[in-house]
């Protein structure tokens, strides 16, 4: 009597077996069944994660030869399934998640492999496993399936490696352009939109300097038709005033014996005593050129420049 008892623990399932044929799926806690040898309990452990690993060589879509180290973590869902679905699960699990990892790692490029695109092609791989199991009645619920390591084979690694640094570089150096064109195109544009005001500005300023020139012009014209005489006389001084104001005024004055004297004008009224510049002259023999100098006296403050050039020469 004591043998038809059975005590199942709380992360336990028991597949309860009546002369060899399944007969049901004991509970945790305290079950009744038959004594032996008419039933007999075999105990699966159902919340126990288990894990698998393996590492195979692949091939990518583009060709490529690549080692990936991978882990399955599965958990047995189904007693009955996981017991006797199949002959070994375990082996089962093995083949179908290397067939699984196979299939997303062929569907894509070396560069997807070892991209941040890994966690993604594992999730996929993941679902694949699972749907092979499903269809297999394995009774196994695949909880993780990662790639531990993604390499190349030793024989290609030293290539693998240079084409990896070559990667790298293409990728610093854009982001390096990236990073230039972000700071220089701003000041590009800034520099435009201040020569566009500048621009502005000058079209402005011009237009305005033109619309007054024609304002003045008309009422000179005006002003010509009912004085013309006067009107060109008051235009001529105006003209030699802006013109003699913006030059320096010279006062030549042809001495006795060829010399002649040069003095500054605009030197002389501001009281400025300055020397003499000397006169020059050449013989007719072609003799060496001689020069002369006079100075200025202090006391000709008084000197009127505008009376000397009202004087005639002599």
């Amino acid at each position: 009597m004591m043998d038809s008892w059975q005590t199942i623990d709380e992360r336990e399932r028991g597949v309860v077996l009546r002369f060899g044929k399944f007969e049901r799926v004991m509970g945790s806690g305290l079950n009744m069944k038959w004594p032996r040898p008419i039933e007999t309990v075999e105990i699966v452990e159902t919340t126990r994660v288990r894990s698998d690993s393996a590492e195979v060589r692949m091939l990518t879509k583009d060709e490529a030869l690549v080692m990936v180290d991978f882990n399955v973590q599965y958990t047995a869902s189904d007693p009955y399934l996981f017991l006797y679905g199949g002959r070994t699960p375990e082996d089962t699990l093995r083949q179908t998640s290397e067939s699984a990892v196979r299939q997303v790692i062929g569907a894509s490029t070396l560069d997807d492999v070892f991209s941040e695109k890994r966690t993604e092609l594992a999730n996929t791989a993941k679902e694949e496993l699972q749907k092979t199991l499903e269809r297999y009645s394995t009774g196994i619920i695949v909880t993780e399936l990662n790639f531990q390591n993604l390499r190349p084979p030793a024989e290609v690694k030293e290539a693998f490696d240079d084409a990896i640094a070559a990667r790298e570089d293409n990728q610093r150096i854009k982001n390096e352009a990236e990073a230039y064109a972000q700071k220089i195109v701003p000041e590009a544009r800034g520099l435009a939109e201040r020569n566009k005001a500048l621009a502005e500005g000058e079209r402005q300023s011009a237009i305005a300097k033109s619309t007054g020139e024609s304002a003045r012009f008309t009422l000179l014209v005006e002003q010509y038709l009912k004085a013309p005489q006067v009107t060109r006389k008051r235009l001529f001084l105006e003209t030699m005033q802006d013109v003699l104001s913006r030059n320096p005024k010279v006062m030549v004055d042809a001495g006795s014996g060829n010399n002649v004297m040069v003095l500054p004008l605009d030197k002389l009224m501001q009281n400025v005593v300055l020397p003499v510049l000397p006169a020059l002259r050449e013989d007719g023999a072609g003799a060496a050129v001689t020069a002369t100098a006079r100075a200025v006296a202090p006391e000709r403050e008084a000197f009127d420049p505008m009376r000397v050039a009202r004087e005639p020469r002599q």
